[in-house]
C-alpha cells in the first residue's frame, strides 16, 4: 500500500482516515507484536494524526513507511571486566529516518533496553528533531550494559548489577564503539548521550572511534569544551524544557515565579530543569532516584540542589544520601506520592514513569500544567486523564527538544571549527524552544487539537513534505 501511485488518488477521492490509520497500526503491531513500548509511541502519535491526514490525503503514502526505520542494527559486545572475566552485552543503533538530515539521536546504557525500547525512541526522535528546524533525521542507539552496575564477581549479574570501575566502563565503550564506528559519522549518524551515557561515557567512546578512524570530527555530541564540545549543551535539555513551559504560561499571561513544582528523576535533566527553575522563582519540591524521592517543603535552594548533583554526579550514589534539617526522604515511592499540592510536574525520570493512577493524584494535587523532560513518561492512559481534566500536557518530543536542538548547534560549531559563548548557544537555545510552541501551538489552533497532538501534526508535516519529495526510498 505504502507509496503506491494509486493509493493516493483514490484516498484522495474518497478518504476513510480512521479506517487508513487503523489499518497501518494493524499492520505495525502484526510485524513487532512484542515491542510493548514502540507500539505504544506509534499509536500515540498516528492517532493524532487524523486530522492532518483528512486534509492533506496525500501524507498517507509516506505514512507506513515512516513507521519502519531504515535501518535496524544489533551487534555483539564482548569485554573484560576487573576479574578478567569475559562478559558480553547487546548493542543496538536504530538509523530510524534520514529524510530532513543525518540520523541524530543517544545512546542509553541501562539495564532495560531492547529493541523495542530502542526503537520507541528512535521514532519519537524523529518528530523531535523535526520541530527543532534544524537539519537532523532521527535515530536512537544502546545497550543493556549498566555502568553504575557491579560485576558478576563482585556480587551483580550482567544485566542487573551495581556498580562498574571506571576501567570496565572503558573497556566496555571501546568494545561497543569497536562495531559502531563502521556505521557513524558527522555526516550521516551523530549519537550523543542518554541514561547512563555522560561525558565519562562519551569521552570514552569518542577516545575509540578517534583512534579507529584517526580524524577528529564531530561525530558524537555532549562532547567536553576541550575536545570539541559547546557551551549549554548538558544544561540544555533541562533548561529547554522549562523554556517551554515559561512560552506556554505566557500566552496565558502567567509568570513562574512561585509555581510549586515536582520534578521526578534526578539525573541530568531534572538537575537542570530544577537549576533554571529556581533561578527564575519557582518552587522546586522534590527530586527522585530509582531508590526514592526527597522532598522539600519550601522548595530546594541552589545549595540544596548542588548536594544532589554532587551525590549523583560524583559519588554516583543514592538520594538516600541526601542531608538536609528541612528534607525528608521517603525510600521505594515515587514523587507523585508526596503529600504536597503543585501547580506544575516535571517527569524527567524515564519512561511510563506516570500511569494512569498517577495522573489521577497530581490533578487531584492541583497540577496544571505537565513538562515532560523525560521522553514519553506518561502512558497513553494518563495522557488521556490529563487532557479529560484539561491539564496542559507539554509533550516531550516539544518540550524536551532543547537537548538535540543544543546538539545540532555543536555539530554546527564543530563544522566551522568555532565555539560560541554560552550567551549565544543559551540565546539560541531559547529562540529554538519559541519556535518550537509556536509551531505546536499553531498546529494545534488550527486543527482543533491538543497541543501534545499540535506538536505530533508539525514535526509530521515536515518530515511527510521530505519523504514525499525524496520519492519511494
Amino acid at each position: 500500500m505504502d507509496g503506491l501511485p494509486g493509493v493516493t488518488t483514490k484516498l484522495s477521492s474518497k478518504l476513510d482516515v480512521s479506517a487508513f490509520v487503523e489499518g497501518i497500526l494493524a499492520k505495525v503491531q502484526a510485524r513487532d507484536p512484542e515491542q510493548k513500548e514502540f507500539l505504544q509511541a506509534v499509536e500515540e502519535v498516528l492517532l493524532s494524526l487524523k486530522p492532518v491526514l483528512a486534509k492533506h490525503p496525500e501524507y498517507c503514502a509516506v505514512l507506513e513507511r515512516m513507521c519502519e526505520p531504515e535501518r535496524q542494527i544489533m551487534f555483539r559486545v564482548p569485554w573484560l571486566d576487573d576479574a578478567g572475566n569475559i562478559r558480553v552485552n547487546r548493542g543496538y543503533r536504530v538509523q530510524f529516518s534520514s529524510a530532513i538530515g543525518p540520523y541524530k539521536g543517544g545512546l542509553r546504557f541501562h539495564p532495560t533496553v531492547s529493541l523495542s525500547v530502542i526503537k520507541f525512541l528512535g521514532f519519537e526522535q524523529c518528530f523531535k528533531n523535526a520541530l527543532t528546524t534544524l537539519p537532523m533525521g532521527g535515530g536512537k542507539g544502546g545497550t543493556d550494559f549498566d555502568p553504575k552496575g557491579k560485576s558478576d564477581n563482585e556480587g551483580g549479574t550482567d544485566f542487573d548489577p551495581k556498580g562498574k570501575s571506571d576501567n570496565e566502563v572503558m573497556r566496555f565503550c571501546q568494545s561497543f564503539m569497536t562495531e559502531l564506528h563502521r556505521h557513524i559519522g558527522s555526516t550521516t549518524d551523530v549519537p550523543a548521550g542518554d541514561i547512563g551515557v555522560g561525558g565519562r561515557e562519551i569521552g570514552f567512546l569518542y577516545g575509540q572511534y578517534k583512534r579507529l578512524q584517526n580524524e577528529f570530527t564531530g561525530v558524537l555530541t555532549g562532547k567536553a569544551m576541550e575536545w570539541g564540545g559547546s557551551n549549554i549543551r548538558p544544561e540544555a535539555t533541562g533548561y529547554g524544557a522549562v523554556y517551554f513551559g515559561l512560552e506556554i504560561l505566557q500566552d496565558k499571561g502567567e509568570d513562574i515565579k512561585g509555581k510549586r513544582c515536582f520534578i521526578s528523576g534526578s539525573g541530568n535533566v531534572a538537575q537542570y530543569a530544577a537549576e533554571k527553575l529556581i533561578q527564575l522563582g519557582a518552587v522546586v519540591l522534590t527530586l527522585s532516584d530509582s531508590t526514592g524521592y526527597v522532598y522539600e517543603e519550601d522548595g530546594f535552594t541552589m545549595e540544596q540542589l548542588k548536594q544532589v548533583m554532587e551525590i549523583k554526579n560524583v559519588k554516583r550514589a543514592s538520594l538516600k544520601e541526601y542531608s538536609s534539617p528541612t528534607g525528608v526522604y521517603v525510600a521505594g515511592q515515587r514523587c507523585w506520592n508526596v503529600d504536597d499540592k503543585a501547580h506544575i510536574a516535571l517527569p524527567c525520570a524515564t519512561q511510563n514513569e506516570i500511569e494512569y493512577e498517577d495522573a489521577v493524584k497530581l490533578v487531584n494535587k492541583g497540577v496544571a500544567m505537565v513538562l515532560e523532560g523525560a521522553n514519553m513518561p506518561s502512558t497513553n492512559d494518563a495522557i488521556a486523564h490529563f487532557h479529560k481534566c484539561g491539564v496542559v500536557l507539554a509533550a516531550a518530543k516539544a518540550c524536551n527538544a532543547g537537548g538535540v536542538a543544543v546538539s545540532g548547534l555543536e555539530m554546527a560549531q564543530n563544522a566551522c571549527m568555532s565555539t560560541w559563548s554560552s550567551e549565544q548557544v543559551d540565546e539560541r537555545l531559547k529562540v529554538i524552544m519559541h519556535d518550537i510552541f509556536a509551531a505546536s501551538s499553531g498546529a494545534s489552533k488550527e486543527y482543533g487539537v491538543t497541543l501534545q497532538e499540535g506538536a505530533n501534526i508539525a514535526g509530521f508535516e515536515k518530515i511527510a513534505k521530505a519523504m514525499i519529495a525524496q520519492g519511494c526510498v
